[in-house]
């Protein structure tokens, strides 16, 4: 295999089990020959994550709670001092209410939308800011978004929203990065089984609909994304 991101330093945000898309491109691009960082969100999610930091030898992983900026801002001092600078930031981090994923979107809560657009849209533009400095020129910023940021998927609400809204700070951020040379991208997976698809109502149809009117009638998996991830992070 041809080893597309040898040289190349990458951090990892939302890894939470074997089955995340984090975790997915995480493989992809250990196997690409990249060195990798990891960040997981809380000391529930530790046990699953150093496991598998362990099995392709990352000695970095760091807890983080992307709603804080100073937590931010610490793995960001910790990534400096692990690797000085790096190349590859990766966003694979949403999160919504359970609550807020089913019914009507009109009965979204405040606080429910809050947390929604903090957690997955934010997050991104607070990471870019951090990390900035520490980029590499060629580097490459990456987060997921999804089909419901364009069109009505049934219970998909306020995070449809929410990822519209984190398109359009892709875009305004690869504008400001572009000056240094950082490109940033999103990618638009189908829906995949993951941790957060399961706090959708009704993914499980969802996901066979979808494998039934796909051209190749085949399910999106996390190596799939992955393998798209390292083609956005490739030179």
């Amino acid at each position: 295999m041809t080893n597309l991101l040898e040289g190349k330093n990458a951090l990892v945000f939302g890894v939470a089990n074997e089955r995340s898309i984090a975790w997915g491109i995480t493989q992809a691009f250990h196997q690409h020959g990249a060195k990798i960082g990891l960040s997981y969100a809380g000391e529930a999610l530790e046990k699953r994550v150093r496991p598998l930091a362990e099995s392709i030898g990352c000695g970095f992983v760091e807890s983080c709670d992307v709603a804080s900026d100073e937590q931010i801002y610490k793995v960001a001092e910790k990534t400096s001092e692990a690797f000085g600078q790096i190349d590859i930031l990766v966003h694979a981090i949403g999160f919504a209410n359970r609550d807020e994923l089913q019914g009507a979107y009109y009965n979204t809560s405040r606080a429910g939308f809050h947390l929604a657009m903090d957690i997955s849209v934010y997050s991104f533009t607070a990471m870019a800011k951090a990390f900035q400095p520490l980029m590499n020129p060629g580097g490459s910023l990456i987060t997921i978004t999804y089909y419901g940021s364009e069109k009505v998927m049934p219970n998909y609400n306020v995070m449809g929203v929410a990822k519209a809204a984190l398109e359009a700070s892709v875009r305004y951020l690869a504008n400001d990065l572009g000056k240094q040379n950082v490109r940033v991208n999103a990618i638009s997976a189908g829906p995949i089984r993951t941790l957060a698809a399961s706090g959708v109502s009704g993914f499980k149809e969802m996901y066979r609909q979808f494998t039934e009117v796909a051209p190749l009638r085949l399910s999106i998996s996390a190596a799939d994304v992955g393998n798209a991830a390292v083609f956005l992070a490739s030179d």
